[in-house]
């Protein structure tokens, strides 16, 4: 079952090729703070991507133009390029509701809403349209299977969400993102409030997600990183010092900041 639009339009078509995320030249502004600074990359789809670097250094700020959330941040201005699916997401006459329903996002404090376990799923569906019971009872189940955490929450499905724990509602989080069928998930520090046990079932999920998403993560945690990346890029003081193989990155660093970061130098 495909989650249907009132418009007709669908994630299936609104991007038109892979969803590769390709940034040219990116630069973004505060007022007269230059965040990112000619940011050029090709983050691969179907992979795990995590951004590293010290805290300020740019890093939630590339991933909020990846779904154009710094929009809603007063006085930023961008130049350059953010390409997804073949689509220029800058450009004049883009879809913004419908690219964030192509990219979800995850915040690093579970943010459920005030509202059932069952509700907090089906928002998004019902957000495009969908109505009937047993189609939102599929999207529901199906996205809480997609989250790990269907087992968990089947038998109390209308039980308020804040009565979860921590984890627990990080995984709902990650499902109500699901629910809205999206090609990307973008998720900055998905596990920075979690204890161990719960990071490690975030872990996990990324690595299943996967095989059906582009995944990029923001993390200050470098272990992290190096255990569900296929791909890291370092930054520092708004620039992308290094892009490359996880396994490159902190085996054999082309650039000593970024040897200096990974050996703990700085950061």
């Amino acid at each position: 079952m495909k989650l249907k639009i009132k418009n007709n339009n669908t994630c299936d078509n609104f991007f038109t090729q892979k969803t590769d995320i390709i940034t040219e030249n990116l630069n973004l502004y505060y007022g007269n703070f230059h965040a990112l600074k000619d940011v050029n990359c090709n983050i691969k789809e179907k992979m795990v991507t995590s951004m590293i670097g010290p805290s300020g250094c740019g890093k939630s700020t590339l991933l909020k133009t990846f779904n154009r959330m710094n929009d809603l941040v007063e006085g930023c201005k961008i130049s350059g390029k953010v390409v997804i699916g073949g689509k220029d997401i800058y450009a004049n006459g883009i879809d913004v509701s419908l690219l964030r329903k192509n990219v979800g996002m995850v915040f690093q404090k579970p943010n459920p809403f005030p509202m059932s376990i069952y509700d907090n799923v089906a928002y998004a569906p019902r957000t495009f349209g969908i109505r009937k019971k047993g189609e939102l009872d599929y999207i529901v189940q199906k996205s809480l299977v997609k989250a790990a955490m269907w087992d968990e929450v089947k038998d109390r499905l209308n039980r308020g969400a804040l009565t979860l724990s921590g984890g627990q509602q990080q995984r709902l989080c990650i499902a109500r993102a699901l629910a809205a069928e999206p090609k990307i998930l973008l998720m900055d520090e998905p596990t920075s409030a979690l204890d161990p046990i719960s990071t490690a079932k975030i872990e996990e999920l990324c690595l299943e997600l996967k095989e059906n998403y582009t995944i990029v993560i923001v993390t200050h945690n470098m272990q992290q990183a190096g255990r569900i990346s296929d791909y890291t890029a370092f930054f520092l003081l708004g620039e992308l010092v290094e892009f490359n193989t996880t396994d490159n990155i902190f085996e054999s660093p082309e650039d000593e900041r970024t040897e200096n970061y990974i050996s703990g130098r700085f950061g």
